[in-house]
């Protein structure tokens, strides 16, 4: 019996030591891991010291590798990158210190900086959120007050002026529609002129052929009166020339016999002289005695 109770609490002894010594060994590997995260730490400083950024940089990276839990190395980075004028990398560095600081020192900290790598790049509302987990974790720090202060005015007058040119947008899209409006008024009545212009040319064209036929036609008649004038010119002459005497012979006076009927008169005055002659040597044939007519 008495062996049984010993070997019974010697079991117990050890199930119930197991995690106690679990937790020894636990403690002990992390102090180590934060020993030498210190350690690189150390050498991170160093570095810096002697102004080698990629060699702090691989130090502080080892010390976090070693103590995924160590804010300070977190947060010495993010000093290192602001200083250094990347602001984007500080701020994810402050944001994970004060994520896993364990301090409300070490957290007011990390988002005061936080803030400050936020209002770099001018994120005003983000820098507004992380000041005030700042003052959450601190709220005498007056710095970080006036910051809380400054990013506010800064956001609100960044809300204002994105407020203007969205109104400056409006209007400016406003004023390309009326400008458009404008250009499409403009192209119209240019159409218009051209469709004017164009039916004008048109018309044109069918008034000076009518006008082309009309002188045609005018041009046709005025021959034809030409012709007819002519013509009747030409009557005109003839009968002229048959009331006229042809020029070169002289035209009686009035009240003189024209060569014409003189010659005419002699002739008539033959012929009745030689009827006479012949009445009479018809008679003297006859033996009839005939009175003779006077001479001329």
């Amino acid at each position: 019996m008495s062996f049984l109770r010993v070997s019974l609490c010697v079991f117990f002894g050890l199930v119930l030591g197991l995690p106690v010594l679990a937790q020894q060994q636990s403690d002990k590997e992390k102090e180590k891991a934060q020993k030498e995260a210190r350690q690189f730490m150390q050498e991170a400083d160093v570095a810096l010291g002697e102004n080698n950024f990629p060699e702090a940089e691989a130090a502080y990276r080892k010390a976090i590798a070693k103590d995924a839990e160590n804010a300070d190395a977190r947060y010495n980075m993010g000093n290192m990158y602001y200083t250094r004028e990347n602001a984007p990398q500080a701020a994810q560095r402050f944001k994970q210190a004060a994520e896993v600081a364990d301090t409300k020192t070490a957290r007011h900290k990390a988002n005061h900086n936080l803030g400050n790598a936020y209002m770099k790049q001018k994120m005003y509302q983000e820098a507004v959120d992380a000041y005030k987990d700042a003052l959450r974790n601190d709220p005498t720090d007056d710095e970080t007050r006036y910051n809380l202060a400054l990013a506010k005015k800064m956001l609100e007058q960044e809300q204002e002026q994105e407020q203007e040119n969205q109104e400056d947008n409006q209007d400016g899209g406003d004023d390309e529609n009326e400008d458009q409006e404008n250009q499409d008024q403009e192209n119209q009545d240019q159409n218009q002129e051209q469709e004017n212009q164009e039916q004008q040319n048109q018309d044109g064209e069918g008034d000076n052929e009518g006008d082309q036929d009309q002188q045609d036609k005018d041009q046709e008649e005025q021959e034809g009166d030409q012709d007819d004038q002519e013509q009747q010119d030409g009557q005109g002459d003839e009968q002229e020339e048959e009331q006229q005497p042809e020029q070169g012979q002289p035209q009686p006076a009035q009240g003189q016999l024209s060569p014409e009927q003189i010659q005419s008169l002699l002739e008539a005055m033959n012929n009745e002289e030689r009827k006479v002659q012949d009445k009479v040597n018809a008679e003297k044939q006859k033996g009839a005695k005939v009175q003779s007519e006077k001479d001329w």
